[in-house]
């Protein structure tokens, strides 16, 4: 008799909690505070090549996936220019993307990476976790993962997750 209200009051929490989560939409990251995976890129044209060494640098970095094909990565370049403006380094890895496809769009918006690379085979992706473009994520200077942003880096993740996570790395 106590059975099925038991049930429903842990089934009402479940959901409660779902819904309260920052982004609903959004699956945790099993990286945050372990060490940043491999870098696997090939050679991006008009660029300097990342490395592992680059993630651990002493200073913060943040390593965005993308790719031209991806309307979510438009959106966010603005964002992450004025990051760049600011002096934050930026690692891109250019994610599936035909290279001249690639080329043309930082050539059309601008260049907001220090350095990068090509995933082309999707493999330095699925060692990150990364299941959809953009995917950004916040490097310590030892190299460990802070924050993972699936989607794109826009004004409101820039000032609820981003700011608050890297203010704590100062």
């Amino acid at each position: 008799m106590l059975l099925p209200p038991i049930l429903f009051g842990g089934l009402a929490l479940l959901f409660l909690l779902g819904m309260n989560r920052e982004n609903p939409d959004e699956l945790p990251s099993a990286l945050v505070g372990k060490q940043a995976p491999a870098v696997q890129v090939a050679p991006f044209p008009d660029m300097e090549m990342l490395s592992d060494a680059d993630l651990r640098t002493g200073e913060m970095t943040l390593v965005n996936f993308w790719a031209s094909w991806c309307g979510p990565c438009r959106v966010e370049h603005p964002n992450l220019m004025a990051l760049k403006a600011e002096g934050i380094e930026i690692l891109g890895v250019n994610y599936k993307d035909p290279e001249g496809n690639a080329v043309q769009f930082l050539r059309d918006l601008g260049d907001p990476y220090a350095k990068g690379g090509a995933d082309n085979t999707g493999r330095m992706a699925l060692n990150w976790g990364v299941y959809g473009v953009p995917e950004t994520y916040l490097i310590d200077g030892a190299g460990n993962v802070v924050l993972r942003i699936a989607g794109p880096v826009t004004q409101r993740e820039i000032d609820e997750r981003l700011r608050p996570a890297m203010d704590s790395l100062k």
